[in-house]
């Protein structure tokens, strides 16, 4: 990603113009372009309306082609729909018409600021030129998946170039959660995600990583993140991953994220079509190793922990059992009454570890936690839950900044009696009824009354088909979320 004036452009496969919706569009740039794409305009075909695109092959011009861009309504534009019309402009020229280079042509808008326009459009470009595709074999490289090598920016001072390469380093922060999750398995053990934390730490110096091994886990006592493991071949790990963006400050906010780095479901098993992609169950663990990756190289001013409680829920002859009672970190004892209700279990000890002995002044946990989650929101929303109004607030916001969208469910205590227990304090899991908001009640009871949220990207973390620039399978979900709240969100809010 580069910047250059209009005039000094290189040539590329494909130029991107921006054009306003209307009976005849009009152009929403003011580049010398009228007479390649006045006959365009004029048929009717192309409206300009939002995420539409029209490809004209012009005569005399430095591109093989020029791809119109439909951005919508002028006084409807946003930093979201922006993101939206320049991803369709990718994932078009990327595919049929195998573009690898773009020059590409920004809006003027009035009402928007200039960073939130190069944003938009610079994270459109990149969230959508992704594919995962190095599992593939040989056969695959003759016809290999289409990317762009390089964007041109045309028209950017300076400081607008420092907004798109921000936007760049964002999502390459994305793209690493990505991978993360879209990677086998079986090579992604809690042992590789661990090696993935240390490699961040090698390439930012404010990045230091501790982990603790199944040896100091039993030392401990965390019973339900060993209880869950039991039965896997790689041992259990939990990981933190501490950045320092503050140092004059004594405050620091745990990031958590679920590491279930395959998901049978135990002696609860799953049926093959819901086992298939259970490699995604560690989508809160990519989530954390993204938001650390970002909040390093942004230099976010905020002390973060990233902790990740990670494990295989395996199925063998050491199974934790059903109907079994396990001690958690904090003393609380849970009976197990469904073993594939196993994430609930890891975030539980990473929790109250976390809250007992670093006593954060707040904490987010990210997990794909809940199927439930997914039947009420479908697969492009996140479900939030938090009593705290300022955090409420500050993710909402920062849900409608990213795109990355969370919406709050309530956390009815009430609920809590689904989780009633004849033996221990409570159930890991009740009915079907309200079950993402019994998961998040359970969750809340080993938080230590430190302000916190839980965000279930069940839907959004791992879709079955493509939304807007999201890929399906891994999308990276909550990282853009998380480190938007965290950039804006101030800690004095709390009270």
């Amino acid at each position: 990603m580069d910047g250059r004036s209009f005039s000094k452009r290189k040539q590329a496969s494909v130029l991107f113009v921006p054009c306003w919706q209307g009976r005849k569009p009009t152009l929403a740039c003011k580049e010398p372009l009228l007479k390649y794409v006045k006959e365009a305009i004029s048929t009717g075909d192309f409206t300009g309306k939002a995420n539409s695109t029209c490809l004209i092959y012009p005569k005399g011009a430095k591109e093989k082609r020029i791809l119109l861009i439909g951005l919508g309504e002028k006084n409807k534009v946003s930093v979201e729909s922006l993101r939206k019309s320049y991803a369709t402009a990718v994932t078009v020229s990327k595919g049929k018409h195998k573009a690898h280079t773009a020059n590409v042509l920004f809006p003027e808008i009035s009402s928007l600021e200039r960073e939130k326009m190069v944003q938009g459009v610079s994270e459109g470009l990149l969230l959508a030129n992704y594919e995962f595709s190095e599992l593939k074999g040989e056969g695959s490289k003759k016809d290999p998946i289409q990317l762009f090598k390089s964007f041109s920016l045309m028209g950017l001072d300076k400081e607008d170039l420092s907004y798109a390469l921000r936007a760049k380093d964002l999502i390459q922060s994305v793209n690493l959660a990505r991978d993360v999750v879209n990677k086998n398995a079986d090579d992604m053990t809690p042992q590789k995600i661990a090696s993935v934390a240390k490699e961040i730490a090698k390439r930012e110096k404010a990045v230091k990583v501790k982990v603790m091994g199944k040896k100091e886990l039993e030392k401990e006592g965390l019973g339900l993140l060993l209880a869950v493991g039991r039965a896997s071949i790689p041992d259990p790990l939990l990981i933190f991953v501490h950045y320092e963006g503050d140092p004059d400050s004594k405050e620091s906010i745990a990031v958590v994220g679920k590491g279930i780095s395959y998901d049978t479901g135990g002696l609860s098993l799953k049926p093959t079509p819901s086992m298939l992609g259970m490699k995604s169950d560690m989508g809160g663990a990519g989530a954390v190793l993204g938001i650390i990756d970002a909040a390093a190289k942004l230099k976010v001013k905020k002390n973060l922990i990233g902790v990740i409680p990670s494990t295989e829920n395996s199925i063998g002859s050491k199974s934790y059992k059903i109907g079994d009672v396990y001690t958690a970190y904090n003393g609380k004892t849970v009976e197990i009454t469904n073993t594939d209700a196993e994430g609930r279990l890891a975030l539980a000890d990473a929790l109250s570890y976390t809250a007992k002995n670093y006593k954060p002044t707040m904490m987010i946990d990210l997990a794909t936690l809940t199927g439930a989650c997914v039947v009420a929101l479908g697969e492009q929303y996140s479900a939030l839950f938090t009593s705290n109004k300022a955090i409420l607030k500050g993710m909402e916001k920062a849900s409608l900044e990213t795109g990355d969208l969370a919406w709050p469910l309530p956390l009815h205590s009430d609920y809590m009696r689904i989780l009633k227990s004849d033996f221990a304090d409570f159930a890991n899991a009740g009915t079907r009824e309200g079950g993402s908001i019994t998961a998040a009640l359970f969750l809340q009871e080993f938080t230590g009354g430190i302000p916190w949220a839980h965000l279930d990207i069940a839907g959004p973390a791992f879709p079955s088909k493509p939304f807007g620039y999201n890929p399906k399978n891994a999308t990276g979900a909550g990282v853009r979320l998380v480190v938007e709240f965290l950039d804006k969100f101030a800690l004095s809010e709390l009270g």
